[in-house]
């Protein structure tokens, strides 16, 4: 039997489903499926392979970003009727990095249960086998597309003493990595791919040697990216503050940003590192 919801509402099951191999799956994310009302589910062409593999025949819908606005009250409504749903991602816990987390704020909003059904997850998938620390860790998301909007972002992971965990696409996982190496250094780098699959490959080095492997292949399946912990003030001990705009400069990093960065990177004021941003600017 599943739990009764407040003064009966149906409840919201999260439901974390395999990454790659069908058999990671809990038992009771199995019950789970085969007993609520409806499973709402970010492909259904893809969910429907699962529940195929464990002769599960409820009913699905689908409930992803582009749909999320009208389907979210949809689902609610379905919720306030007393109808328990499952909520699921095309792989491991919904609501990371999807718009999952939306469907569970409107959901609470309406006095609604939401009840988390844990299981895979690629983010603690990867960081268990990574080899780097896992005392105090930071995820970020998807890495953002566009170049400019790329290099802001790694800029802003610099000096970073907790390994930091992205996601990545396989088309592009070459130019972060290089844009990585660029910015951060050589960093260490563990990348993750096709986890729980039978293609599996986890890549661990520095982001040099990374980039070097990684030379003349085509990338794969999804992509989890571990980014080690940065010395600290690496740069201030043997970098000048012309020669460290100047590299950021020459990325196409913004003034606002590349002085910024410096001013974090070694406590010197402001204004001195506005000017001599300036002065950099200017013969580039």
């Amino acid at each position: 039997m599943l739990t009764k919801g407040i003064k009966g509402k149906g409840i919201l099951y999260i439901v974390a489903t395999p990454l790659g191999n069908l058999e990671d799956i809990t038992i009771r994310a199995l019950h789970i499926l085969k007993e609520v009302s409806l499973i709402a589910a970010e492909d259904t062409r893809h969910t429907r392979k699962l529940l195929k593999n464990y002769k599960i025949a409820t009913p699905l819908n689908s409930y992803y970003e582009h749909n999320e606005e009208r389907k979210g009250p949809w689902l609610v409504s379905r919720l306030k009727d007393g109808k328990d749903i499952a909520l699921v991602s095309d792989a491991g816990t919904p609501g990371i990095s999807d718009p999952g987390y939306r469907l569970v704020k409107l959901a609470l909003e309406n006095s609604i249960d939401v009840l988390s059904i844990p299981g895979p997850s690629a983010v603690i998938a990867a960081l268990s086998i990574a080899g780097l620390p896992t005392d105090s860790f930071l995820f970020e998301g998807f890495i953002p597309s566009r170049q400019a909007d790329r290099r802001r972002f790694v800029l802003g992971l610099k000096g970073q003493k907790k390994t930091v965990i992205l996601y990545e696409s396989p088309r592009r996982i070459k130019r972060s990595l290089k844009d990585i190496f660029d910015i951060l250094g050589d960093v260490d780098i563990v990348i993750a791919r096709e986890m729980t699959k039978f293609y599996e490959e986890v890549i661990r080095g520095k982001a040099g040697l990374v980039l070097e492997i990684l030379k003349g292949r085509e990338i794969k399946g999804e992509v989890t990216l571990l980014i080690g912990p940065q010395k600290a003030d690496e740069a201030k001990n043997h970098v000048s503050i012309k020669d460290e705009l100047k590299d950021y400069l020459t990325l196409g990093i913004t003034l606002k940003d590349a002085v910024r960065a410096v001013v974090d990177q070694t406590g010197f004021p402001r204004k001195m590192v506005y000017r001599e941003a300036i002065k950099v600017k200017e013969i580039l």
